[in-house]
Order: C-alpha cells, then structure tokens, then sequence
C-alpha cells in the first residue's frame, strides 16, 4: 500500500511526503501499519506501527494505533499545539488496544510499536514507542534521533554490548516497551526545528535490519518521496528481509522559519556523532 501528497505547500512550507508498507519477502502477512494526514496544507503528520503478538493480533494492533492516532489527532484542537496533540492521540491509541486485548481472550498478548512524527511550521515533534527508528538526513549525513526500545539496545547504551554485536543479536527485537499492553504507556517525545533539504525516514525493523545507515541515507534521497519509499522497500526485499517492512520519507523542500545557529549546530554534531 502507498500513499503521497505529491507536493503539499502553503507558503513558507513546501514539503513532499510518502508512506509505503510491503509484506517483504518471508511473510503471509502484514503486521506493519502506516498512514499520513496533511492538514491545511501546512502541516503533517505521519505515522507506522509494527505489530507484535501473531499474525492477527499484530496486524489489528498496528492497525488500531496508526487508525486511532491520526483520527485523535484530527479530532484534536489546534490551539493545543502538535506535542499535546501528538502525545494524547498516542496515549488514547495505547488505552483502545489495551482495553480491546482485555475484551477479546485472543488478542490478550496484541501490541505494537508506534512512531508518529508531526511537522508543523517547520518544527518537527514525535512520539516514539518501541522500535522503528525515526532518522534525520541533513547535508549528506544521517542520524537516528529516536532510541530503540528493546532490551538489546539498552546493554548498548550501558556499554555491557558493541553495537556491532546487536545488530545481528539474536534477541535483537525483543521489546521493553510497546503500545497496547499496559494501561498507561511511556512515550518518548522529541521536538526539534527542521531547515530547508531536510530529510527525514521513517522505518520499521524490516527495513534497517538489512540496511546500513549509508544504503538509508542514499535511497532516503532518491527523487520524490514515494519515489524514495519505493527504492528503499525493493533495496530490502532485494536483501531478502525476513520482516515486514515500512517507509515514510518527508523532504523539506522549501524554506523554514528557522536557522542553524551555533547551539543547533554543536546539538546537530553530537547527534551525527553519536553511537546508537
């Protein structure tokens, strides 16, 4: 499934966006969810969720979280601004899937991860929960700015693992945190300004696995967004993916009210720099 804006602009945004989801080269099914809502033309959301818990409860939590998400965003007020909008839209989507896990006996271990970003004004804001990664490219060079959620991954912020070793860690994907099941969830929010030729990808698990960073930034850039989603969901099933796989791209293309100064820029440095 794929969906573009084409070109969406209201002036001084000018933006493209592109979400697309494949079953990948191992599966039956699909547990990856994706969907994108433009508002007025100036503002965008969009959002993927990877399910967990089997074939059909996996697919009707990541459904339900990228359904709901949107629908609570849209529904919400405008003066409440993207971060308290973004971050009530997340939790309600947490409580729907939880309370529809407790209903229904054969969906009691139904979760997913979710990751929405929101670009408003030129100021991205996210939500993240679990382990689809949300990447900046910025003059040739790209940085995950969201941290996985997994139990692997938190030995590698502690130092007890190289990230060499996780990449191909055979628990890799087991999760600390999802969406679904626990009542109230704990949501990572990042909020940070975008400037003109930013790039940002959006992925789930399927994708990066069988990527390295640089295959990501170079297909992230190719032509228009869907062009790029449809580049980077072939490079991943040309690797043979054992996952579903998701992609979102959105280009800045237009100019922004922001500027890099001294302060973003030594941010933006250590962001490029860091390990993951």
């Amino acid at each position: 499934m794929a969906e573009s804006t084409g070109s969406a602009a209201a002036p001084p945004l000018s933006f493209d966006l592109a979400v697309l989801s494949d079953v990948g080269t191992d599966r039956p099914d699909n547990e990856d969810a994706c969907g994108r809502y433009v508002e007025g033309g100036d503002v965008a959301l969009f959002v993927i969720a990877d399910g967990i818990g089997g074939y059909e409860g996996g697919e009707i939590a990541s459904r339900m979280a990228v359904d709901i998400t949107l629908e609570a965003y849209r529904a919400s007020p405008a003066a409440w601004g993207a971060a308290k909008r973004l971050h009530r839209a997340v939790q309600r989507a947490n409580i729907e899937i939880h309370n529809r896990a407790i209903i229904v006996p054969e969906l009691r271990r139904m979760g997913t991860t979710l990751t929405a970003a929101v670009i408003d004004g030129g100021m991205l804001t996210a939500a993240h929960v679990g382990d689809c990664r949300l990447y900046l490219v910025r003059r040739g060079r790209i940085a995950q700015i969201t941290k996985d959620h997994t139990m692997v991954a938190e030995r590698v912020r502690l130092g007890l693992m190289s990230a060499a070793r996780a990449r191909n860690h055979p628990e890799r994907s087991a999760l600390s945190r999802c969406v679904g099941q626990k009542l109230i969830v704990s949501v990572d929010r990042i909020s940070m300004p975008l400037i003109q030729g930013d790039h940002l990808l959006l992925c789930s698990d399927g994708l990066y696995s069988v990527l390295e960073d640089r295959d990501l930034e170079r297909l992230a850039l190719e032509g228009d967004a869907a062009t790029a989603c449809r580049a980077l969901v072939a490079a991943a099933n040309g690797r043979g993916t054992a996952d579903n796989l998701t992609a979102a791209v959105f280009k800045m293309s237009g100019a922004t009210p922001f500027r890099e100064s001294a302060g973003w820029r030594a941010r933006f440095g250590r962001l490029f720099g860091r390990r993951r």
